[in-house]
């Protein structure tokens, strides 16, 4: 069940916080340039270091979305980022995600999760049956635990319930939008990118275990 009181603390944490913008444009810039760095997982430093990992990745993804204003992106590169998944094409792709698309369906900290997922437990063969069936095991995974943490998966039962007592709908008009802003809702809303990323992660390190 979620621990509505603890949220709503980490939110106002979230809108307080001084955010180290040149370090994320410089990141940033660095991904531009290169691209995500591919890696060599390692089982054991995985586990021996999964909270420092953890940590790490939900840092990011709140830190992406404050700069990107895009809570899927965010979500998902945090990831990619950490265990070398996947290009710069795929945060691309994820333009249109936050709140599945503008409809407030489905968070973006979800969506930007599962593509990470995939990307890490599935395959470019269409008839890789595994992989999928590992990905969508893996999804089966993220998306209850995301729901316990949160409280829903949908962006108007989270505005309401965790972040601004009310959906606030930013992309219903220019004048959602501004008032979304204005509220801090690219500092608050990246309290579920946090989660996400660092939900994800926790699947795919545990996945070594």
């Amino acid at each position: 069940m979620a621990d509505y009181d603890n949220l709503k603390a980490r939110v106002k944490e979230l809108s307080e916080r001084i955010w180290d913008i040149p370090a994320i444009q410089a990141r940033h810039d660095q991904l531009l340039a290169v691209g995500i760095p591919q890696k060599t997982l390692h089982r054991d430093e995985l586990l021996t270091h999964k909270h420092e990992i953890l940590e790490r990745v939900q840092l990011r993804a709140e830190e992406y979305n404050h700069f990107a204003r895009n809570c899927a992106r965010s979500t998902a590169l945090a990831v990619m980022e950490e265990f070398g998944l996947g290009n710069m094409d795929v945060i691309k792709a994820l333009s249109p995600f936050p709140g599945f698309g503008g409809t407030g369906w489905m968070c973006g900290g979800v969506t930007g999760g599962l593509i990470a997922l995939g990307l890490f437990f599935g395959n470019e063969n269409l008839q890789d049956y595994d992989a999928v069936g590992r990905s969508i095991a893996a999804a089966r995974l993220f998306m209850p635990r995301f729901e316990e943490q949160v409280g829903a998966l949908v962006c108007p039962k989270i505005h309401e319930d965790v972040v601004f007592g009310r959906y606030m709908d930013p992309a219903a008009s220019p004048q959602n939008m501004e008032a979304f802003a204005v509220a801090g809702g690219f500092e608050k809303c990246g309290l579920m990118p946090g989660i996400g990323a660092r939900l994800a992660a926790e699947i795919i390190i545990d996945s070594f275990a």
